[in-house]
């Protein structure tokens, strides 16, 4: 993408374009950083909805996942631009990353305090989430928009892994796989029944 595209694309000259941003670089941050603030703003608007915890862990895994399906060629553009390198999506990323993480952490961690959240280490809970709900929009995205796929291929990817639907029933499976049981002999994260020795 050329200065002069962007000016032409948005109809002012490219003196215009200089006097608000000086160069590419300052233009390409300020784009990635009013996309990423737009969705921390929903983001802070959903877990801050009256609720409890596992409802808020869910708002916040449909805001994030959301975003995601909404912008899966956006996002799989700054993670392969980082990983070769690019030193502008490798700043972004580590500038924005940990903020919408640190506030999963701090959901799940709460979840855990409460006993409804299963007590694994966190970057694992985090893990097991991005895993089941982002992985599969960037992979399956990026192969649907490839071209690589026959059309049917790419028609029942885009129905059964990048819908609304879909993503909705992947965040069942994650609430339910770091769901903990608050009544009766719930199991702890080892395995082991909290009743144990009990007959």
């Amino acid at each position: 993408m050329s200065v002069r595209e962007v000016a032409d694309k948005a109809g002012v000259n490219l003196g215009m374009f200089h006097y608000h941003f000086k160069t590419r670089e300052a233009f390409l941050r300020a784009l990635l950083q009013a996309i990423y603030e737009e969705m921390f703003a929903k983001l802070t608007l959903e877990i801050a909805r009256p609720a409890d915890t596992l409802s808020r862990i869910r708002f916040a895994m449909r805001a994030l996942g959301g975003f995601g399906l909404a912008n899966r060629q956006f996002l799989a553009r700054i993670f392969a631009d980082a990983l070769t390198g690019e030193e502008l999506a490798r700043r972004f990323l580590r500038e924005n990353l940990p903020r919408h993480l640190g506030v999963m952490a701090g959901l799940l961690a709460q979840g855990q305090q409460e006993g409804v959240i299963v007590p694994v280490p966190i970057p694992q809970a985090i893990g097991t989430a991005a895993g089941a709900i982002a992985m599969p929009i960037l992979v399956a995205g990026r192969m649907v928009d490839s071209g690589v796929l026959d059309p049917l291929t790419a028609r029942m990817l885009q129905t059964v892994v990048l819908s609304s639907e879909a993503l909705d029933q992947r965040i069942d499976l994650v609430l339910k796989a770091l769901s903990q049981a608050t009544k009766g002999s719930a199991k702890s994260a080892t395995g082991k029944s909290k009743t144990r020795g009990k007959k």
